[in-house]
């Protein structure tokens, strides 16, 4: 039996102006909408320039509660286009802690929650611990009209643990805001190295939980480093079924079939054959010699 969903992803640039980028996701919401769009999925921090580059304490005053401004604004567009509607936005929880959270909103317009991201980086140009405090809320599935999602954030994508998790937690789909690009000054070789990696390890986790992913990232030059876009969408095996372009700004509809997971899983019957009694180990930092 097929349960056919039509995800809709939101590859845009941005400006400084807040209100003009929220602006312009609501715009291009409705394209994805108008396209027959079921699941929207906005990229990483998309009411803003990716800030991280600098630390900045001006930069505070980016942040917003969660439910807020852009939450209201959002859930009235989910209930008006009868659409979900995954947004990621710079949380304030209270003076002085902030996350890097991601909101559903449901075809109804109601609020389904936030996941705040795990896994914060801190590298030249994405200067994220300076800002976003790890999430406490742990692993997140949303059950949304359309389908059972789970919600990671960009650095999130490199660990399979927390694909895994979020898999057995019953995500039907794995949908990855992401803000991530190149230096304009590093040589293509180590671009083309960098961007294959980032697909890869993300398809991978398509595979090792027989799910579809969803990878939304931005475009666009912002303070040396080239966005590289990307946007993508994996089938349960990996098999890009779509794939943005790394400069222009995009508004693609996908259907999907959540029922070939069943296919999949079936056929390659990984979740079958996890050895858990063996995988203590995993929660350790580092394994050394005894």
């Amino acid at each position: 039996m097929n349960k056919n969903v039509k995800v809709g992803i939101v590859q845009m640039s941005c400006t400084s102006n807040k209100q003009e980028n929220l602006d312009k996701a609501i715009q291009k919401v409705r394209e994805a909408a108008a396209k027959g769009a079921q699941i929207i999925c906005l990229q990483e921090l998309f009411t803003s320039l990716y800030f991280c580059d600098v630390e900045d304490y001006d930069n505070f005053a980016l942040a917003e509660s969660i439910p807020g401004p852009s939450t209201d604004a959002l859930q009235s567009l989910a209930k008006e286009l009868g659409v979900v509607i995954i947004a990621s936005l710079f949380e304030k929880r209270t003076e002085g802690l902030y996350h890097n959270t991601t909101a559903v909103l449901d075809a109804d317009g109601a609020y389904l929650g936030k996941y705040r991201k795990m896994h914060i980086p801190d590298d030249p140009g994405f200067y994220e611990k300076f800002y976003f405090t790890p999430g406490d809320l742990g692993y997140k599935v949303f059950k949304t009209k359309f389908a059972t999602v789970g919600v990671l954030i960009c650095w999130d994508q490199w660990y399979p643990e927390a694909a895994r998790i979020t898999a057995l937690m019953g995500a039907e789909i794995l949908f990855y805001p992401t803000a991530i690009g190149w230096a304009t000054t590093q040589d293509d070789a180590t671009n083309e190295e960098q961007h294959n990696a980032w697909q890869t390890i993300q398809s991978s986790h398509a595979v090792a939980n027989g799910i579809h992913v969803v990878g939304v990232n931005r475009v666009g030059v912002e303070a040396g480093v080239k966005f590289w876009g990307g946007s993508f969408i994996a089938n349960p095996f990996g098999k890009l079924l779509y794939k943005g372009s790394v400069d222009q700004e995009e508004v693609h509809v996908q259907e999907v079939d959540l029922a070939k997971s069943d296919s999949y899983r079936v056929h390659w019957p990984f979740l079958r054959d996890r050895r858990i009694d063996s995988y203590q180990p995993i929660v350790k930092r580092f394994i050394d010699e005894e």
